[in-house]
């Protein structure tokens, strides 16, 4: 097994030194949300499967569908946050490092290494491979809702997962994430004077320090405790040295457990503008945990993956949303991502791969 631009000095049999390769390969194209055109011009040449569905922002491949056999759906993204001197990549102490490798290039990198093997493997499963931009943006961007709408194909999935970062646990579920703009009005006035007028940044203040004082809710669905927070992101405000100002503005982000609905998020947070103008910008609801699924228990022995809740909002939600199961597994270390130094290690993309072959396989024929 080969791919074009392969390090000639990678032996056959070196499956994590083709990994590392592949992984070296995408990270050293730049691919920062919105500038994703090479690296999935890059993809899609390397992809050995016929395109079911391809747009600028989605490429979508299956393995050869047979009758009665579950298709499990391997998605990941190919854009990056931006570089911080970390471009180009390079292999080093068994690991790859270099923009985006951990966030999410190794797992790419394992999805179309996979890709390349359905084409001779024992499958047990018919595989999809979804490659999509823009998910380092707010959700809203996101090109996965129309496709999901638009490609009935890939709706038939019985589990999607997910290659983010999971340092090789399988989280499950994923919080909600809701952003809110709060607006505290007052009256200016000179600031020798301040009786006069009514000060917005104070009644911002007096609001928003309950909120430090707020502990994270702990919330239990199937035996996974998710913890719902709620956080002050950004204030502004002010007009001059002189002047007392009559208008505050907040953010919030609030994150919350699988099992709230948008409007019950939303509900709380109105309980806590203490009087401001709420305004919601954006509200991406969470994902149902699968945690009971036959196919998510094989995936889970197959290589002996913990459990963890996703305390975090993923692409996962956008498939709930669609009625789909879905799941976060990758080969990247969450502690890495968006760092400087963001790296994968060799040995955790060759588990990641070995682990979804054994998932997808005849039992004995790996």
């Amino acid at each position: 097994m080969t791919f074009k631009g392969q390090n000639p000095h990678v032996r056959d049999g070196d499956q994590g030194g083709r990994l590392a390769e592949r992984t070296l390969a995408l990270v050293n194209i730049p691919s920062v949300s919105r500038a994703e055109a090479d690296a999935m011009a890059y993809v899609r040449s390397e992809l050995p499967l016929a395109p079911a569905w391809s747009s600028d922002d989605v490429l979508f491949a299956t393995s050869k569908r047979t009758a009665g056999r579950p298709l499990v759906l391997l998605a990941g993204h190919v854009d990056t946050v931006p570089a911080q001197g970390n471009l180009p990549g390079r292999i080093e102490d068994r690991a790859v490092i270099g923009l985006g490798a951990s966030d999410m290039k190794g797992g790419v990198a394992v999805m179309l290494e996979l890709a390349d093997w359905a084409l001779a493997g024992e499958l047990e499963l018919d595989l999809g491979f979804l490659f999509f931009t823009r998910e380092e943006l707010p959700a809203e961007e996101s090109p996965v809702p129309d496709f999901l709408q638009a490609c009935p194909e890939a709706t038939e999935a019985e589990l999607v997962i997910v290659l983010e970062p999971t340092d090789n646990e399988l989280h499950l579920g994923c919080v909600g994430n809701l952003s809110a703009e709060l607006t505290f009005r007052g009256v200016s006035a000179h600031s020798a004077r301040p009786w006069t007028g009514e000060n917005a940044i104070h009644k911002a203040a007096a609001a928003l320090a309950p909120l430090a004082e707020l502990e994270p809710l702990d919330v239990e669905v199937d035996g996974l405790v998710f913890r719902e927070v709620v956080s002050v992101v950004a204030i502004e405000g002010g007009i001059a040295d002189n002047v007392v100002p009559d208008r505050c503005v907040a953010r919030l982000n609030y994150r919350y457990a699988p099992g709230r609905s948008r409007e019950q998020a939303e509900a709380s947070v109105r309980e806590l503008a203490g009087g401001a103008e709420l305004e919601i910008l954006g509200n991406s609801p969470p994902a149902h945990v699968v945690l009971d699924r036959p196919l998510v228990t094989r995936l889970r022995e197959a290589g002996g993956f913990a459990v963890q809740p996703k305390q975090a909002w993923t692409p996962v939600a956008q498939f709930a949303e669609a009625g789909l199961d879905a799941v976060n597994l990758g080969p990247g270390a969450t502690r890495y991502a968006h760092r400087a130094d963001e790296q994968v290690e060799t040995g955790e993309l060759v588990r990641t791969f070995e682990a979804l072959r054994r998932f997808c396989c005849t039992p004995g024929s790996v």
